[in-house]
């Protein structure tokens, strides 16, 4: 893996990624790791799949969200009344 931070314009970081039953293990240990700022992702199944990922709460929050390719070029604003149920959300 190379040093440099950024692969194909995205910027990704290093964390351990731990099984469930080491997950389970260590749980005390891995939850002051993350209290600390690391992130660990947790895998599961028989292809060590992650499935989840332990982060700080601050750091969660402090994130922006992109709009991917659209990123500066476009925005949404929903209006005051725009109204949309959770079917129609989803197509159903």
């Amino acid at each position: 893996m190379s040093s440099n931070p950024y692969l194909y314009g995205l910027k990704f970081h290093l964390m351990e990624i731990i099984s469930v039953g080491e997950f389970k293990a260590r749980f005390s240990e891995l939850l002051k790791r993350v209290q600390a700022g690391e992130e660990i992702g947790i895998a599961y199944g028989r292809n060590k799949e992650i499935v989840a990922r332990l982060v700080p709460r601050l750091s969660a929050r402090k994130r922006k969200r992109r709009l991917g390719i659209l990123e500066d070029t476009a925005k949404a604003i929903f209006k005051p009344d725009f109204k949309m149920t959770e079917e129609e959300f989803l197509g159903l």
